[in-house]
């Protein structure tokens, strides 16, 4: 069931997005050597506090923490944990946020010192702009096969991989809502976006495969070439003539 949003659900939706958007600009100045993912998921916490908001991501299926932060070949998924970040360590933080029950949700990718690699600037850059892409094309009318063809021609032109088993998806009362909004397509296929309707757009980037694993932890997503990986995410409210972004910073 796919659901269209009221005024007053929408309104509780960007006040969601301004508490993960603040989460994203306050975590990022955090993101250095011998910062760790716990130090992340405490200041998020704080912050979720601080605003009146609950977090999204605490006890959903029995996830452990309030953000996910996923290092290196760590896709998704990732547990924050002790172990502190070295330098270029490319670092994934995905965090949500509800207000009065709605939710926000949104991830970036970054390289912890000043001087990152040629390698790491292409699979950050290429998983942005994937997004990006995917961004400028969402209207009433879009199709979600429109999205995931976008995304995959883009990415896949510039030499990386898309897996294909975790997707972008609707969000607004549930964390997770219909429809599921795939990272490869193909055009002029899936259902058609209407006004009203938030979504998820979620480029996962991967350097020479497709293939992921998860870990025994059961959460953290890597993937199989063990070799670096990007993502980025927002929320967004279709509009009457194109999208509006919940969590931009």
């Amino acid at each position: 069931m796919i659901s269209i949003k009221s005024a007053k659900e929408i309104a509780n939706m960007k006040q969601a997005g301004k508490v993960v958007a603040l989460i994203h600009q306050e975590l990022a100045k955090m993101i250095k050597v011998g910062t760790t993912g716990k130090m992340l998921d405490l200041k998020a916490r704080q912050i979720i506090k601080a605003n009146q908001a609950k977090p999204s991501f605490l006890n959903y299926h029995g996830f452990p923490a309030v953000i996910c932060v996923s290092v290196n070949e760590e896709l998704i998924h990732g547990i924050p944990n002790d172990k502190p970040f070295k330098l270029n360590d490319l670092v994934k933080v995905d965090a949500g946020a509800s207000v009065n029950g709605y939710h926000a949700d949104a991830a970036f990718t970054m390289a912890v010192g000043s001087k990152t690699t040629v390698a790491q600037e292409k699979i950050i850059d290429v998983a942005k702009q994937a997004l990006m892409k995917a961004i400028k094309i969402v209207k009433p009318g879009t199709r979600i096969g429109d999205i995931g063809a976008t995304i995959q021609t883009y990415v896949e032109s510039q030499g990386f991989y898309l897996p294909t088993s975790y997707t972008g998806h609707g969000i607004g009362k549930l964390l997770h809502e219909e429809p599921a909004i795939p990272n490869v397509g193909i055009a002029n296929t899936g259902v058609k976006l209407q006004a009203g309707m938030t979504i998820c757009i979620e480029p996962m980037v991967q350097t020479s495969t497709d293939k992921v694993k998860v870990l025994s932890d059961q959460w953290t997503v890597v993937a199989l070439d063990k070799k670096p990986t990007a993502h980025f995410e927002h929320t967004l409210l279709v509009t009457d003539s194109g999208c509006e972004i919940l969590t931009a910073i």
